[in-house]
């Protein structure tokens, strides 16, 4: 075979390695590729023992060559974190199942059947809305696109599971700043 041929089979066994240990990587193939690694470096040596006289394929391959040893180090390097547990997407998934297991073993909150729900009174939301952009803006955080109608629907929207959770539809409402963003809880009213 001609040198350049041989390049352009290395060139061509390269893009499919890449792509065989990305699909490992993420999980689509269940097993590393290292039939192909092992016919890649074959080939490697095999254009090593080749003189190239010619300065552009002389190139190529050095270029190629150290493109395949920077991808090796990179998939070495990977293969050792899924070995040790801790490569980021497996961990990802596998919290991410975790997750779904908790879910499905957790008993799902019935629909609130007490009393009809009261709407929020109009000067407590007066207040609650403007110390709520108060809030805001001591924490440094746009107010411009906080309308009393989205504050109101966030709220109503909340008030039967806060009911629930609480056990009465009488509550009341504050303005806390946790962790450096506002908050508005809700508490059962008293007396």
């Amino acid at each position: 075979m001609a040198i350049t041929d041989d390049l352009v089979k290395f060139e061509q066994q390269l893009g499919t390695l890449v792509t065989r240990y990305e699909q490992y990587f993420i999980g689509l193939e269940k097993r590393e590729p290292l039939p192909l690694l092992n016919e890649v470096e074959n080939l490697v040596r095999h254009i090593s023992n080749y003189t190239i006289r010619n300065t552009m394929y002389k190139h190529k391959y050095s270029m190629l060559v150290a493109r395949f040893n920077t991808y090796r180090e990179h998939w070495t390097r990977i293969v050792r974190l899924i070995d040790e547990g801790k490569y980021s997407r497996n961990r990802f998934i596998s919290d991410l199942h975790q997750r779904q297991r908790k879910a499905d073993t957790l008993p799902q909150p019935e629909p609130y059947s007490g009393i009809p729900q009261r709407r929020i009174d109009n000067e407590d939301f007066e207040g609650i809305y403007r110390q709520y952009l108060d809030a805001r803006r001591s924490c440094n955080l746009p107010v411009e696109k906080i309308s009393r109608e989205i504050l109101l629907a966030g709220i109503e929207k909340k008030k039967p599971l806060l009911a629930q959770k609480l056990g009465s539809d009488d509550l009341v409402y504050r303005v806390v700043i946790q962790n450096g963003s506002p908050k508005i809880k809700a508490s059962v009213r008293k007396g």
